[in-house]
């Protein structure tokens, strides 16, 4: 595996596992571009990877995640592959999620990401990747997340559609269903309480795997894509 001339912008990069898909993208060489939404994070984790360029961006201006693509093109000479690792958690039954918390968790589970993609699609060249992380709760829904669970679902949905009509221009979309890892995220929960979980997996191991390798698989500067499956791992 080898990420040099792979030039990523990883969209989250703030975030647990966008912080580490970052830092192991740069350790195997890839040129990144980072955005996220804490200023301060994101300055720091761009100046420990050596003065990577770096957006913060705002899920409710879709307009704005949506030029996110271009301006990694530009900071970077052009863009091979994107990682989008976008989220927040909610639980509670349905009945006590209030209407504004359900729409919190579709912009930022489902929307915002969307807009992200449908931006980079025509900045990415044949051979690209595009690698979004929804997560287990696509397959598995669970009793006390149906909002959640629906606005990933959306997501899910969106991106194995989005992967038939790619595979045209020989982009692959890989939707990664993560596991439930040991990062604290579901106790940083938009709404409700998270009920008690198992231990998680390991989140290194998981995002190297499941999110950096078929980010490196990308062709730097275009050419074939390899075969990728674009409804997920």
């Amino acid at each position: 595996m080898t990420g040099t001339g792979v030039r990523v912008l990883v969209v989250g990069a703030t975030g647990e596992i966008g912080g580490i898909a970052a830092r192991q993208l740069a350790g195997h060489g890839a040129a990144t571009a980072l955005a996220g939404r804490n200023r301060r994070r994101l300055e720091e984790t761009a100046g420990e990877l050596g003065g990577r360029p770096w957006q913060t961006f705002d899920a409710y201006d879709l307009d704005g995640c949506a030029r996110l693509a271009g301006w990694a093109g530009t900071a970077l000479g052009g863009l091979d592959a994107l990682v989008v690792a976008v989220g927040v958690a909610g639980f509670g039954p349905a009945a006590d999620v209030s209407d504004a918390s359900c729409e919190h968790l579709f912009t930022v589970n489902a929307l915002a990401p969307m807009a992200v993609v449908r931006g980079a699609l025509p900045v990415l060249g044949a051979g690209g990747a595009v690698v979004v992380v929804t997560g287990e709760i696509v397959d598995r829904p669970a009793l006390g997340m149906a909002d959640y669970a629906a606005a990933k679902g959306a997501l899910a949905v969106w991106l194995g559609v989005v992967g038939r009509e790619a595979r045209r221009r020989r982009i692959g979309v890989t939707d990664v269903r993560m596991p439930h890892l040991d990062t604290g995220f579901a106790g940083r929960a938009a709404v409700g309480t998270a009920p008690a979980l198992p231990p998680g997996a390991d989140p290194a191991e998981a995002v190297g795997r499941l999110v950096v390798t078929p980010a490196l698989g990308a062709s730097a500067g275009g050419g074939d894509a390899p075969d990728r499956d674009s409804t997920g791992p």
